[in-house]
C-alpha cells in the first residue's frame, strides 16, 4: 500500500513533467525525472519512445512545431505507482508538425496520460489525445472531402 505523502510526490512529479517539459521545453528536468529505462507509449507514434535523450528529442519535435505550447491539468488522480492525468494542451501551429505546414491557427486539445512511477521517476507513460481535434486545427476539415453531398 502507497502512503499519501508517496502519492502526492508522485502527483508533483508528473505535474512537474507537464508544466516545466511539455509546458516549458525545459529538457534538462527530463534527465532528472524520467528513469534511465523510461519507455513512452504515444497514442499518435508507431514505436515506443525509449530513453530521456528519445523523449527529449520528442518534446523539441512539439516546441518546434508550437513554440507557445501549455498544459494547463484538468485533474489528476494516483493510486500505487500509477498517476492518472487529464489535461487540456494550448498552443498555435508555427512550424512545421509531422510534414504539416505552419498553420498559424491557435489550437487546444484535450488528453490523458496514465504515468507509472518508480523510485521517485518516471518510469513509463501512457498518453492519448484528440489527434482528429488538432489535425482539424491545423489543416482545416480534413473531412470535407469525404462528405456526402445531396
Amino acid at each position: 500500500m502507497t502512503d499519501d505523502n508517496t502519492l502526492e510526490a508522485n502527483k508533483a512529479l508528473v505535474r512537474r513533467n507537464f508544466e516545466v517539459i511539455w509546458s516549458q521545453g525545459n529538457l534538462a528536468v527530463a534527465d532528472e525525472i524520467l528513469a534511465h529505462d523510461y519507455v513512452g507509449h504515444i497514442a499518435t507514434l508507431p514505436d515506443a519512445v525509449r530513453g530521456a535523450e528519445a523523449f527529449k528529442q520528442l518534446i523539441a519535435m512539439y516546441h518546434f512545431s508550437f513554440p507557445d505550447t501549455t498544459f494547463e491539468i484538468q485533474d489528476q488522480i494516483a493510486e500505487g505507482s500509477k498517476v492518472a492525468t487529464r489535461w487540456v494542451a494550448s498552443g498555435t501551429h508555427r512550424g512545421e508538425f509531422m510534414g504539416i505546414a505552419p498553420s498559424g491557427e491557435a489550437l487546444s486539445v484535450t488528453g490523458a496520460s496514465f504515468h507509472r512511477v518508480e523510485n521517485g521517476r518516471i518510469q513509463e507513460s501512457w498518453d492519448d489525445w484528440d489527434a482528429l481535434t488538432m489535425l482539424q486545427s491545423m489543416t482545416g476539415d480534413v473531412f470535407q472531402s469525404l462528405s456526402m453531398r445531396f
